[in-house]
């Protein structure tokens, strides 16, 4: 099976999947999203859209409210297309311990999702993650998944890789090869059991090769499609192993394993 471990809500929806299918990827990992640069037609539209990705990365969209129409959106999907998208959620991290804990009762494993996220820290904040490991640690194995490109710094993957060792049974998932910190993103995956590397968006192709070379057993393929493409962040990967297990492995192998669908 090959599972693409990072994409988005796509408008269509059908759009999103004839690109798993022109690029072969069996199912995919599915995050809700406020900005739609699918959505783009210019460079204006374009900008807009990119202004609200860069406040939800930035961490300034707080409360409940700002998330209620991308988890719409992520619902209706998943009801489309069940045999194709893996559901996580996300939650707001500026609430109190006690309700992010019920939140992910409730929204994330009551509705059967397969884990949490994409989660969005301020830079220099990630330590705001704490409430939701501990809640995580609660339900067996549910990955946490964490936007790893710019603005997240390398302090920051530090934090997360300190709350990855103080909760050893919640799977954490760095992602976009933890931007142009990928360096330090693979050696603090290669140092901490319970940690993993999605390698999309990488800006050098030897970073991938590297991180797979370090790390066979917890890297993981994906696009972070619309902004990736998932027939070229497949193809990267093919690039840089040879056919046989460790690829497999990479192209979905460990994902599945890690979603407990085999």
């Amino acid at each position: 099976m090959i599972i693409d471990a990072h994409s988005h809500v796509h408008d269509p929806v059908e759009d999103h999947i004839k690109l798993l299918d022109d690029a072969g990827v069996d199912r995919a990992v599915l995050f809700g999203t406020r900005p739609h640069p699918e959505r783009a037609t210019d460079l204006e539209s374009l900008r807009h859209e990119m202004a609200a990705l860069d406040e939800a990365i930035g961490g300034r969209a707080t409360g409940i409210e700002g998330y209620r129409t991308a988890w719409q959106e992520l619902d209706m999907a998943l009801d489309a297309y069940p045999d194709r998208f893996i559901g996580f959620r996300s939650v707001p991290l500026d609430l109190a311990p006690r309700r992010i804990a019920e939140m992910v009762d409730r929204d994330v494993v009551g509705r059967g999702m397969r884990g949490i996220g994409e989660l969005t820290p301020p830079p220099g904040r990630a330590d705001l993650l704490d409430p939701v490991m501990r809640a995580a640690a609660d339900h067996r194995e549910l990955p946490v998944v964490v936007h790893g490109f710019a603005p997240t710094t390398a302090e920051d993957l530090r934090t997360l890789a300190r709350l990855a060792t103080a909760y050893p049974s919640v799977p954490l998932v760095i992602g976009q090869l933890g931007g142009l910190n990928w360096m330090d993103a693979i050696q603090l995956v290669r140092d901490t059991p319970s940690m993993f590397l999605e390698l999309s968006t990488a800006n050098v192709i030897f970073a991938v090769r590297l991180a797979i070379r370090e790390i066979p057993d917890r890297t993981l393929f994906g696009s972070d499609a619309p902004y990736g493409d998932p027939v070229l962040a497949r193809a990267t990967v093919e690039r840089v192993t040879r056919s046989g297990e460790v690829r497999d492995r990479v192209l979905g192998g460990t994902a599945a394993r890690l979603l407990r669908l085999t």
